[in-house]
């Protein structure tokens, strides 16, 4: 069982950054793949990124690569997602999602069905 919590949402102006943050609980936090997804209002969930549980592996949507890192922190259980140079489409809920299981392509990893655990979210609102 894992419970992830987010924090670091809030208000950023277009082109600044922002770093939103999930903690986790549980000791084998080490062999979770962990994903970060988005839901802006009235859109469906959508994938922004994901790190595989060795790390070694990551992966973005088209719409924030090269502007989003994905990163984590096996010592403090703690996964993190560094948003350079937002912009106003980015506005959305961000929810972190934690998962155990082995995918043999990290394209089963931009689902969101593919994880078991998810936070409760944050919201990042991208001032023009």
């Amino acid at each position: 069982q894992v419970q992830l919590v987010e924090s670091g949402g809030g208000l950023v102006q277009a082109g600044g950054s922002l770093r939103l943050s999930c903690a986790a609980s549980g000791r084998t936090f080490n062999s979770y793949n962990l994903g970060w997804f988005r839901q802006a209002p009235g859109k469906e969930r959508e994938f922004v990124s994901t790190i595989a549980w060795s790390g070694g592996t990551t992966y973005y949507a088209d719409s924030v690569k090269g502007r989003f890192t994905i990163s984590r922190d096996n010592a403090k259980n703690t996964v993190y997602l560094e948003m350079n140079s937002p912009k106003p489409e980015d506005t959305a809920v961000y929810y972190c999602a934690a998962d155990s299981r082995y995918y043999s392509s990290i394209y089963y990893l931009t689902q969101g069905q593919s994880y078991d655990y998810w936070g409760q979210g944050t919201q990042v609102t991208v001032s023009s």
